[in-house]
């Protein structure tokens, strides 16, 4: 008897490292619709825990001879997943130094995989942020599917406090989170990558 195939792997990427962010309460909410949806494993992948250093690797990423335990760790982490959901704030017009510093630690691990970005801020939405983003991906050789998912104004549907706070979406940002689900399973077919997960564990 055959076991059933594992369904790959998609990685939620909290980008912001302040204290009480919005991004984690969002990204637990995008954890649990991803979940019900049921195409993928989730796990969450929080970059204020991961707390990389500025890179300071002596060789270039995509060699993968990392010294520093941190990138050998992070790189381990992200080698897992077959997909990736970035969950990132908007800063002055762009996305925040935390998960740029996290994408230029590897190179090999990131390439030829789906990411969906769900970027929220102000009136904005993140929207600057993910067009900013959008061309480091690609040179990471990352597959960003074209659904996105901003959120305006998040903060105002954030309640609670602490690790009790919870994320209530609009009607419009379930649907956006639908789309990228879906977009991110058509790209793992696309691209071959489903039940690859499994072939690397």
């Amino acid at each position: 008897m055959t076991e059933p195939e594992r369904r790959p792997l998609l990685q939620i990427i909290v980008a912001s490292t302040r204290p009480g962010r919005v991004g984690e309460p969002i990204a637990q909410w995008f954890a649990a619709y991803a979940r019900q949806y049921e195409g993928f494993e989730v796990e969450i992948v929080d970059l204020a825990e991961v707390d990389l250093p500025m890179f300071a690797e002596p060789e270039h990423p995509r060699f993968a001879r990392y010294v520093l335990d941190s990138t050998k760790a992070f790189s381990a982490t992200v080698a897992r997943a077959d997909a990736f959901a970035i969950v990132h704030p908007e800063y002055n017009h762009s996305y925040n130094a935390a998960l740029k510093n996290a994408l230029d630690h590897l190179n090999q691990e990131w390439a030829g995989k789906p990411v969906a970005l769900i970027g929220y801020g102000g009136v904005a939405a993140g929207a600057r942020a993910a067009e900013a983003l959008w061309p480091v991906l690609v040179a990471l050789r990352m597959v960003p599917v074209a659904a996105t998912v901003p959120i305006p104004f998040a903060a105002q549907r954030v309640s609670g406090e602490g690790e009790a706070r919870t994320f209530t979406p609009a009607e419009e940002t379930e649907a956006g989170a639908k789309a990228a689900l879906d977009g991110l399973a058509g790209w793992l077919d696309v691209l071959g990558l489903r039940g690859a997960h499994e072939a690397r564990t």
